[in-house]
């Protein structure tokens, strides 16, 4: 026998705030209703053949191209039609999810669209289901758990692909089109996959990324965050109110009260693969930064899964070789291209797409390294120049025979090579977040000049906090900017989605 919610029939609404709480509603009912039946399930009971609940879906229908006219590049379907997508997590997607639906209305009109809400045919899988701190499933007998997979819908891959961001997504005959790059299976997959990769709560991310492959950055990171947390109430300049480290373990700033959830927080007996560390503001648009490590691959695998989160921007800050004999050890690299070399994203992303600059992404970080280095005008082009970054799989790439990777730089204008940046930009490009890079160059392999145990140390204490606070100061710049000149045009396809 199955067990099923009761069908609750789809309703439509003029209002954003209306529609988003019958989302909220069809939600919280329907994990509600798979918890208790897992718990029943685990005391071993007889829940029934197999035991099902769904994740709401939010759909829009317009029969005309007209819109109010948007500077922005989401908010408005693409032309007639019917647009649909499922909806997971309200409770973490409520800002996000409102100001779509505000959007949707405002630039249709609410004569010409309204925003139905209903359940959908996509089941919630039940490894999804789980609330934060429940392991209830840990308790079980091998027999037990083997029969959870008839009992209740577990994941499936073949809902969670990513055709629609790589524009490779058809849609059957007579079926809605999609409304946003992810799914809502997508986007619960990524946020399991997000606490353990990073040992942090999805909770915690804020709207700002910083990458680095480099625990450097880390330490002078952390340094930082408790600076703040103990600096005086109305500091000038400082209105993060939390720091929040690995082990979701939260440090409050001075004055701010205790919340229930940061009992939770416990350090971790070892560190995940890529720790997560955040800088916290109220609003959400604090700082989050996390240790990839080294390689394309990790790159890839942390981008996929923030991509969900909706960023307002990420920035790649690490190290590279410079290529140029006239760079110095220290100096830095914006980069305005990539040499895609990585190999990761090739079959997502194929080598013939270009990955422009932002030029708000790029003005940002040019201005906050004036501003914390101090330097102006050619002084300033002395420590950082401008140009193509190269981005390679192959750690040891000075091994291969001389004249093939010096041809590759000298072809491609490269001044810079490293391992990741490209694969961060060209994930930003695909999943339309806005992208930069800025990296210090901390060796000169192809002109003699590696580092060694004590060079490194100096080049080390004398350019990471420096390096820091100017990714950091480039996030400040961006998010005063504002969302609406942040999110560029130049990252929507033809046939668009309309939530950002």
């Amino acid at each position: 026998m199955s067990t099923t919610r009761p069908f609750i029939a789809p309703m439509q609404f003029d209002d954003a705030e209306a529609a988003f709480d019958q989302v909220r509603a069809i939600y919280d009912a329907n994990i509600a209703f798979l918890r208790d039946a897992m718990k029943r399930f685990v005391a071993g009971e007889n829940v029934g053949e197999h035991v099902r609940a769904c994740y709401p879906f939010v759909r829009v229908h317009t029969d005309t191209v007209a819109r109010a006219d948007s500077r922005l590049a989401f908010g408005f379907v693409a032309g007639p039609g019917t647009y649909e997508t499922t909806l997971t997590r309200p409770d973490l997607f409520a800002r996000y999810y409102l100001q779509q639906f505000k959007l949707l209305l405002k630039n249709h009109g609410s004569h010409h669209v309204k925003i139905e809400v209903g359940v959908s045919a996509q089941p919630i899988p039940i490894h999804f289901s789980f609330a934060e701190h429940e392991h209830i499933e840990g308790s079980m007998t091998a027999e037990r758990r083997l029969l959870m997979r008839d009992v209740f819908d577990l994941p499936n891959l073949a809902a969670m692909d990513d055709g629609i961001a790589n524009g490779t997504h058809e849609v059957p005959m007579g079926e809605a089109q999609p409304l946003s790059l992810f799914t809502a299976p997508r986007v619960d997959y990524s946020l399991q996959r997000l606490r353990h990769y990073t040992g942090t709560s999805c909770e915690h991310f804020q709207k700002f990324v910083l990458f680095t492959n480099y625990q450097f950055y880390i330490d002078e990171f952390i340094k930082l965050g408790h600076e703040l947390m103990t600096g005086p109430p109305g500091q000038e300049g400082n209105d993060y109110i939390a720091f929040v480290e690995p082990g979701n373990l939260v440090m409050r700033r001075v004055g701010q009260a205790v919340e229930p959830g940061d009992a939770h927080g416990s350090p971790l007996p070892r560190m995940p693969q890529m720790p997560g560390y955040h800088l916290i503001r109220a609003d959400g648009t604090g700082i989050s930064m996390v240790n990839i490590g080294v390689g394309p691959a990790n790159a890839k695998t942390i981008t996929d899964h923030i991509a969900v989160l909706r960023p307002h921007a990420w920035l790649m800050l690490g190290h590279c070789a410079g290529l140029r004999n006239t760079q110095e050890l220290g100096d830095y690299v914006l980069a305005h291209g990539y040499v895609r070399e990585d190999h990761v994203l090739d079959e997502d992303l194929p080598l013939w797409v270009p990955i422009p600059p932002l030029a708000e992404v790029q003005v940002a970080i040019e201005a906050a390294v004036a501003e914390v280095t101090q330097l102006t005008g050619h002084d300033l082009k002395r420590v950082m120049r401008t140009g193509t970054v190269a981005s390679t799989d192959n750690r040891n790439w000075e091994l291969m025979p001389q004249r093939t990777p010096e041809r590759r730089f000298s072809q491609s204008r490269a001044i810079a090579l490293d391992m990741e940046s490209a694969t961060i930009a060209a994930n930003g490009f695909r999943f339309r977040v806005p992208y930069g890079t800025l990296l210090c160059v901390s060796d000169k392999p192809m002109h003699g000049e590696i580092k060694l145990p004590g060079m490194a140390n100096q080049f080390y204490r004398d350019r990471v906090d420096q390096h820091l606070r100017i990714g950091i100061r480039a996030m400040e710049l961006l998010r005063a900017l504002g969302v609406d000149k942040l999110h560029s045009r130049k990252l929507r396809s033809f046939t668009e989605v309309a939530f950002q």
